[in-house]
């Protein structure tokens, strides 16, 4: 990386860095929208339902993942802004060791959390049947894929961006190739989609491990003496990712408790097919934020506090103007939207009566992001934490359990738009009065 560059040219090195980084989440995203297409069409509605209930799991991966990972990365992109590698490369080691442990740690765990979670939730017959025959394949899975994203945050700080894209390819190539065979043709289910999931990341993982073996030039394979400073250090900066997605985690279980008791399984299988163009925009953000990280984390590292200022506004520009495009796109498009993944009339139209709803929270959402992500990359864990912890949790759960009781089905809808609003506001506060 270069300070000159960056100030000369600094919308060009964000997207620069931003862009593989984009098409690498979308596409991660894609793999889950492919998933529920082949479910809707070759298993059924109750297939979406089942996988929905279990999202909370896949975010409890998430979290664990992005505190440790994001939380490294930036303590190794302010090392390596400073000029020491060798600390660097060391954060590099631990951080992907601990992730893997901790990720392995939950698969132990969660197989005995089934029966409480379809419990509490009231899944029963097919719902149930096809929960257990999907989340049993991706406990082995998750942990990868977990893996496989703090491998590509260290990828992008070796300024390779693209390497990770085209695994990224190659990986939803594959995925939607077997979930085609193990669906269509094989009959396999949910059964077979996870196993297209887990086969795919495994392959990702090879192409990973080639690269640090052989061409990475900062960031090295190899023992390491592990920290305990460094791990707290990171897991405090990190934290707000944490939180960020263990509350969409609890926020998506809080949801679920509540549509299933309003609308049961067509309303989970209606906002499950919204949620995955939430899910789509949401790892466009990400991108966004994973590509903007290292340039803030070496900016302000480098003492450069104005630059890094600046890379952030930038960045938030851009995210705005992505969440108008998607709305006007969207709103175009919604019927046809659908029913690409279910025939069902009542499904249908309760998609249509919310979503031009549910997408105004676009609008905000990535501002509220790239904000968090500013202020963890410039290790200001607190203000981080704050704000997703407002996004994702205290006010949307606040939002979930009055909203609906006031509105019904609409204040399901309601519930993101208002939540990234209220957020919006701790935002621009703290980035007026501590940016």
């Amino acid at each position: 990386m270069d300070l000159e560059q960056m100030r000369q040219n600094t919308a060009g090195m964000i997207l620069g860095f931003s862009i593989p980084a984009i098409i690498s989440m979308i596409l991660t995203s894609l793999i889950t929208i492919a998933d529920g297409f082949f479910i809707g069409n070759y298993v059924g509605k109750e297939g979406i339902a089942a996988v929905n209930l279990g999202l909370p799991i896949i975010y409890l991966y998430l979290g664990v993942g992005l505190m440790v990972s994001i939380g490294g990365v930036a303590i190794a992109g302010m090392a390596l802004g400073s000029g020491d590698r060798l600390v660097c490369n060391q954060v590099f080691r631990q951080t992907i060791a601990v992730t893997f442990v901790f990720s392995l740690f939950i698969s132990c765990a969660m197989i005995f959390c089934f029966e409480p979670m379809l419990s509490i939730l009231h899944a029963n017959g097919q719902v149930s049947g096809y929960f257990k025959d999907y989340y049993r394949i991706m406990l082995l899975e998750l942990p990868v894929m977990v893996v496989n994203s703090s491998f590509g945050m260290f990828i992008r700080g070796e300024g390779e961006p693209k390497y990770y894209m085209k695994i990224s390819i190659i990986s939803v190539i594959l995925n939607v190739l077997l979930d085609y065979v193990f669906a269509a043709r094989f009959h396999m289910g949910v059964a077979g989609i996870a196993a297209a999931s887990l086969i795919s990341a495994l392959v990702s993982l090879i192409c990973i491990l080639y690269f640090f073996a052989e061409k990475a030039r900062i960031y090295r394979l190899g023992m390491f003496r592990f920290s305990g400073e460094i791990c707290v250090r990171a897991i405090l900066n990190g934290s707000s990712e944490f939180i960020g997605e263990m509350s969409t985690g609890i926020a998506m279980f809080a949801f679920n408790f509540v549509i299933m008791r309003k609308a049961g399984a067509d309303g989970v299988t209606a906002f499950t097919i919204a949620g995955y163009l939430a899910y789509a925009f949401s790892m466009a953000i990400v991108g966004f934020g994973q590509g903007a990280s290292p340039l803030i984390s070496f900016a302000y590292g480098a003492k450069e506090k104005k630059l890094a200022a600046g890379i952030r506004k930038q960045t938030n520009r851009y995210v705005f103007f992505a969440g108008i495009a998607v709305y006007l796109l969207m709103a175009a498009g919604m019927g046809w939207y659908s029913r690409v993944f279910v025939q069902s009339e009542n499904v249908e139209k309760m998609i249509r009566s919310g979503m031009l709803i549910f997408m105004i929270s676009f609008f905000f959402s990535g501002i509220n992001s790239i904000s968090s992500f500013y202020f963890t990359a410039t290790g200001r864990a607190f203000e981080s934490a704050v704000i997703s912890a407002s996004r994702g949790l205290i006010v949307l759960l606040a939002c979930i359990f009055t909203l609906p009781y006031l509105f019904g089905m609409t204040g399901i809808w309601m519930a993101a738009p208002v939540t990234e609003i209220v957020t919006l506001g701790v935002t621009l506060l703290f980035l007026h009065t501590r940016a």
